[in-house]
């Protein structure tokens, strides 16, 4: 948990995605005893009670056709299944130790608010909040349509499935959704987490639009878990699910408190833009939970906060190699050297030259363990190749050995490929995602900042980025290198030596060799 203290503190509120339950001694044992014995009892009922819902879930849309399915249940078929499903998953929640729900407010009824906004989202157990909204429709990714017991639990929601992968499949869902939501109540309530991905409560991160696109009203809804020891949560980093559910069920019983706030009818203004709707909610929601309301987003599955349509990392990958870096035995000189390597071969001008394996990282950075080359193109891209540019930019502005103005020549001269000596918007967006080291795929408003005459040229770029309120945070923040003597990185060298947080070496009085190469 060093790591998250360390990282936390440069960042104007806590990082949301992190979350690790802290036992003491004494509750360590106390959970050993009472999970061996809940834990597989819980479990066993739990499961025993999904497989009965499983052939039931099935027969509420058995026999009917595609067009039948596209309408909502009515008749027998409602009020037969829905009933006894509605109680078989109060009864798996029940028996994983959610005894009570404690109940807060009225839930408006679908002519006052056809959406439910639900926050902060913790984790999968979450889901107990449909029990007490009815199992109201919920929207769910494509792929856990295959899923047993899960694909026919949303087969009986009727939920809206969207694939993340799939443009078409999500414009095709957010269609669906508008139409349900303008329905005049032809559909039922639907139940959604704007969130979109879990937190660890500490903050409400920026919500996303979908439930707001269609300009109804929305009810705010606020999960609490008033627990003494916080279990629930599944984030990002930190406790697995595994270990979630394991601290869950090793508790007596686990409270949850549903609280639902006054429904929330959005101005015109909030109607015409979803995004301002979705933002505000955000704010009033964050208010009655006495926490932050951030910008900070699941990007591609990287945590980053907004700002002027760029995507700033919460955990920036180049701090990340250059933690890594030092673990392999990598000094202040020894990674210097590396990145001349790596921005020789960039610049070589042979065709990829910029792409290398990780077994070609390995070489390039000269890493004595493939493991850590495989770990630091994990951390830059989702495939076995990785781009040197964004690794070399992105370490060198925080390593110190480059200054900015340099270090941006070189990021111009790397992307502007036909030598024309401007970048069009694509370009730039490529050149600040290599800076960043994550990409960045809504740089219009730079762009339009930067540009002149429909050119963008280096001294305009240079100017933006460190004169312009905005962007000038960009650079001061994540662009530069801390200054000597500040707060060490959470990374200490095997040699005793510590590495500050430009990941530049520190001997014994705090202050730091100079490497910096001049402009």
């Amino acid at each position: 948990m060093e790591k998250q203290d360390c990282h936390s503190a440069t960042h104007e509120y806590p990082h949301p995605f992190v979350h690790e339950v802290k036992l003491t001694r004494a509750q360590r044992i106390t959970g050993a005893i009472l999970g061996t014995v809940l834990f597989p009892v819980r479990i066993m009922l739990a499961t025993l009670f999904f497989l009965i819902m499983w052939p039931l879930a099935r027969l509420r849309l058995a026999g009917l056709s595609e067009e039948e399915r596209s309408r909502p249940v009515t008749g027998w078929r409602r009020w037969l299944f829905h009933s006894v499903i509605c109680l078989l998953s109060r009864a798996v929640f029940f028996s994983l130790g959610f005894l009570w729900v404690k109940v807060k407010g009225r839930r408006a009824d679908l002519k006052e608010a056809p959406v439910l906004a639900v926050a902060p989202h913790s984790g999968f157990l979450d889901m107990l909040v449909l029990c007490p909204t009815q199992l109201a429709t919920v929207v769910s990714r494509s792929e856990n349509a295959s899923l047993p017991v899960i694909g026919a639990l949303l087969e009986f929601n009727q939920s809206v499935l969207v694939s993340r992968k799939d443009p078409e499949s999500r414009k095709k869902a957010v269609a669906q959704i508008t139409e349900r939501l303008t329905s005049d109540g032809y559909w039922p309530q639907m139940l959604m987490f704007p969130e979109g991905t879990t937190t660890n409560g500490s903050a409400l991160i920026k919500f996303k639009p979908g439930a707001f696109l269609a300009g109804v009203p929305v009810q705010p809804v606020l999960l609490h878990y008033p627990n003494k020891l916080d279990t629930v949560r599944w984030t990002y980093k930190g406790t697995t699910w595994i270990e979630a559910l394991w601290h869950t069920t090793s508790q007596l019983y686990t409270n949850m408190t549903v609280e639902y706030l006054p429904v929330y009818k959005p101005s015109q203004e909030e109607k015409d833009d979803p995004n301002l709707y979705a933002d505000n909610v955000q704010k009033l929601m964050a208010k009655a939970l006495g926490v932050p309301a951030t910008d900070y987003v699941m990007e591609g599955r990287v945590p980053v906060s907004k700002l002027g349509g760029l995507s700033l990392p919460l955990e920036p990958p180049a701090r990340q190699t250059l933690s890594l870096l030092h673990k392999d035995g990598l000094g202040a000189s020894e990674v210097e050297a590396a990145l001349d390597r790596m921005i020789d071969r960039c610049q070589s001008g042979g065709e990829g030259s910029w792409k290398a394996s990780a077994e070609e990282l390995a070489a390039v950075l000269g890493l004595t363990e493939r493991r850590r080359a495989v770990t630091i193109c994990g951390l830059y891209s989702k495939d076995e190749v990785v781009d040197l540019r964004q690794i070399y930019l992105s370490v060198a502005a925080l390593s110190g050995f480059v200054s900015f103005k340099s270090l941006l020549h070189t990021a111009f001269t790397l992307f502007d490929k036909e030598d024309r000596g401007s970048l069009g918007a694509v370009e730039l967006s490529g050149l600040m995602g290599a800076l960043l080291g994550v990409p960045q795929h809504h740089t219009a408003q730079l762009y339009a900042e930067a540009s002149g005459d429909g050119q963008l040229t280096e001294a305009d770029l240079l100017r933006v980025l460190t004169a312009h309120p905005t962007y000038q945070r960009v650079v001061n923040e994540y662009l530069q290198p801390e200054e000597a003597g500040s707060q060490l990185s959470c990374t200490s060298l095997a040699n005793g030596k510590a590495v500050n947080n430009n990941g530049n070496m520190q001997n014994g009085n705090g202050s730091i060799p100079s490497n910096k190469k001049s402009d």
